[in-house]
């Protein structure tokens, strides 16, 4: 039984209509008992490192998945994703990248930093909340990460 103080999703996004229908579709799929939201890339990297607001936070209730957009403010998504898979204590965290960016350089470069997948968003109501609730099946329910280290 997970303790209410374990988030098991992180969904880094700023835009608020994206960040709502993912919210609903994960509601929907019943996967939406522990998430955390930030709204910009410094925050997403507080909460994970255990730094800023979130110091007293312990690293080993690391989320089960991140869901990183790459367009955010402040510290874009390519540099959360290069400091992610960069600290051995955040690294086997999976990162799924939920973009709307088609560019080939963002999706080659989220690769070379370890991204675990990468999904541009569909602009279709319908297809973006499947592709939501689908990934949220997949890295909540059957993937097995390995536990977080202190």
């Amino acid at each position: 039984m997970n303790e209410p103080s374990v988030v098991e999703l992180l969904i880094v996004e700023d835009n608020p209509q994206d960040l709502e229908l993912a919210l609903r579709a994960l509601r929907q799929a019943k996967l939406a008992n522990f998430i955390q939201i930030a709204r910009d890339g410094a925050e997403a990297l507080d909460f994970l490192l255990c730094e800023g607001p979130f110091a007293d936070r312990r690293l080993a209730a690391a989320p089960k998945v991140v869901l990183l957009d790459l367009k955010l403010p402040k510290v874009d998504g390519l540099e959360v994703l290069r400091r992610i898979k960069g600290n051995p204590r955040t690294a086997t965290i999976p990162v799924v990248v939920v973009t709307s960016s088609k560019e080939q350089r963002d999706l080659v470069e989220s690769y070379q930093l370890g991204v675990n997948s990468y999904i541009v968003k569909p602009v279709n109501f319908e297809r973006f909340t499947a592709a939501v609730r689908d990934v949220g099946l997949y890295w909540l329910l059957l993937n097995q990460p390995p536990s977080a280290t202190e």
